[in-house]
């Protein structure tokens, strides 16, 4: 019997270290022999390995007083109005360590910058959620009021969603991304034949008024830019014909470059 082809679950289970042995073997010996699939989860295995090393002090922290199980139950009993008041203080405390988790991370890496940076990260981005065919975007075509606003709020600058149609694609929805270099948003379209674009923007404090420049890399293609502190890369399968789509999304968010 022939064996199951492997699918980006099987890819993503593989970088998690979730597969039986033997689909781990299977996924192995598919990766010796695609160069490109293999650097490409090679990139998630050491993000991976990354992540949990930074995470590593905080799982080996002992339970906080305040989350024992028996005292949890006592403060379900107090007054509503308390239980709010460290309700609220927990929601600022995360949103604290999560800013400062990110400037750290930022003060910390000595990764790329600017341009580059921005040009692998909507390459990152593409690899993962432009191959999910089952939840590719977070919020869909229908909610694209609600997905301005989101990423409006979380950016600090207006976004607005770039109309392709001319090109033949139709707008999917889209999502946010966390990035090293702060909160990113990715819209995504597709064609009639199925082909999928990513357009990703973020702000830059590097490279802030950049021309567009063309990048490529483990069969996709990018054009990226940056106008008054705002950065846009599209990107898509090689051969795409990127160019013509990036000029006309740069006419539309008005830049100038």
């Amino acid at each position: 019997m022939n064996a199951r082809p492997i699918s980006e679950d099987d890819l993503q289970a593989y970088v998690d270290e979730t597969l039986e042995a033997a689909r781990r073997a299977q996924v192995a010996s598919y990766l010796s022999t695609h160069p490109e699939e293999a650097r490409r989860i090679e990139r998630y295995r050491d993000q991976r390995a990354l992540l949990r090393a930074a995470l590593a002090p905080i799982a080996d922290e002992p339970v906080p007083p305040e989350l024992n199980l028996t005292r949890m139950l006592e403060t379900r009993r107090r007054p509503r109005r308390e239980w709010a008041r460290w309700a609220a203080a927990a929601v600022v405390l995360l949103c604290l360590g999560g800013v400062t988790g990110w400037s750290m991370r930022g003060a910390t890496e000595h990764g790329p910058r600017g341009i580059v940076a921005l040009a692998g990260e909507a390459a990152d981005s593409y690899q993962v959620y432009a191959s999910d065919r089952v939840r590719p975007v977070e919020m869909g075509e229908d909610d694209r009021a609600g997905l301005i606003r989101w990423a409006s709020t979380r950016l600090g600058r207006a976004v607005s969603v770039p109309d392709l149609s001319t090109s033949g694609y139709r707008f999917m929805g889209g999502r946010l991304v966390a990035t090293p270099h702060g909160c990113a948003v990715l819209f995504m379209y597709d064609d009639p034949a199925g082909t999928r674009l990513v357009l990703f923007t973020r702000t830059m404090e590097a490279d802030r008024n950049m021309p567009m420049s063309e990048h490529s890399r483990d069969g996709l293609e990018g054009v990226a830019w940056s106008s008054e502190g705002i950065g846009y890369s599209l990107v898509g399968p090689t051969s795409s014909e990127l160019r013509p789509i990036a000029n006309e999304i740069r006419r539309q968010v008005g830049t100038t470059l």
